[in-house]
């Protein structure tokens, strides 16, 4: 069966993938509304290793299923980026909570101005559907990137996301589980993508339905997601800081130590001089480092450029040649 879907919008292959893990409540509703949204779209539901009958559910209302075996979202997210070939690529949740509407509007956005990405900002239809603690998580965590990254998004967490193709052949999943929507937000970042939100309407779970996701857990994940990332993408500020806090350290040590030399022509307190020695080295080696690893950011980066430039921009003519889709 061919999965390739030429569909309304300016004759471009639709995918919507859907990652799964114990949604039978919800995942019906969810075929159905982005079926009625964007008829002509192929609906892709991915299954994480449900055991209450997704699958199953899912099958019924229409959706091609598959299943993905490693436990995580962002390993189910690297699965269906690599499985699935279409031109725009709509990523949703499968608990019913994001607007299937609203994504003709993110679509028709991404293809007129040539987005690469456009993040569905959730607006709450109600006090049950946004939990404060997820919502105060979501701005301290979207205040952390801002800050290392200069991130333009005010709901960097949201589930509810549209990609050109260029950006999804180019994407490296790394993360395994919710610190996903933080990967994609820093990839478009570091690519100097461009991106856009557009606000939509954000509902509670139908009753059955349960949150995997786990406010303090999830959310200490997620920072050291940021912090990783950091490191990775900025090492020279990231290692300079570091070597700056040692020499400060180091100094600070040594002051003492040459203030009773230059008085008493001795140094009396031989093991913290030479603490403050081995400081200041490590100081030196942790900018060094820095320097190192930057270049070699760069030249990562360069590859990954590479890769997005490989793929037709939106709105442009889809290149053909050598990709035939997913057949089963």
């Amino acid at each position: 069966m061919d999965l390739r879907v030429a569909t309304p919008e300016h004759g471009r292959r639709i995918a919507v993938l859907v990652p799964c893990y114990n949604e039978r409540a919800s995942i019906a509703k969810v075929v159905a509304d982005f079926r009625a949204a964007l008829p002509d779209a192929a609906i892709h539901v991915y299954d994480n290793n449900s055991t209450d009958g997704t699958a199953e559910a899912a099958r019924e209302a229409g959706a091609i299923v598959r299943r993905a075996t490693p436990q995580g979202k962002g390993h189910v997210v690297r699965r269906m980026f690599s499985d699935v070939d279409a031109d725009v690529y709509v990523l949703v949740d499968g608990d019913s909570t994001y607007d299937a509407p609203s994504a003709r509007d993110m679509i028709a956005r991404l293809l007129e101005e040539r987005l690469d990405m456009v993040v569905a900002v959730r607006r709450p239809a109600g006090a049950a559907a946004y939990r404060r603690g997820h919502r105060a998580g979501n701005r301290l965590l979207t205040g952390v990137v801002r800050q290392m990254f200069g991130t333009p998004f005010s709901d960097m967490l949201s589930g509810y996301r549209v990609f050109s193709r260029r950006f999804v052949k180019s994407f490296p999943v790394l993360s395994g589980g919710f610190e996903i929507e933080t990967e994609l937000t820093v990839h478009a970042l570091e690519l100097d993508m461009p991106v856009a939100e557009v606000p939509t309407p954000y509902y509670a779970r139908p009753e059955g339905s349960e949150s995997k996701l786990a406010t303090w857990r999830d959310g200490f994940r997620i920072l050291w997601t940021i912090a990783k990332l950091y490191r990775v993408e900025r090492p020279l500020p990231f290692f300079a800081g570091a070597g700056l806090l040692l020499a400060v350290l180091s100094v600070g040590l040594a002051v003492p130590v040459i203030v009773t030399f230059l008085e008493q022509g001795v140094v009396p307190r031989l093991p913290t001089a030479v603490l403050s020695t081995g400081l200041m080295i490590l100081a030196f080696l942790s900018f060094a480092c820095g320097l190192v690893l930057d270049t070699v950011t760069r030249g990562r980066r360069e590859i990954k450029l590479l890769a997005y430039l490989a793929q037709p921009a939106p709105g442009e003519p889809a290149r053909r040649a050598g990709t035939s889709g997913i057949e089963s």
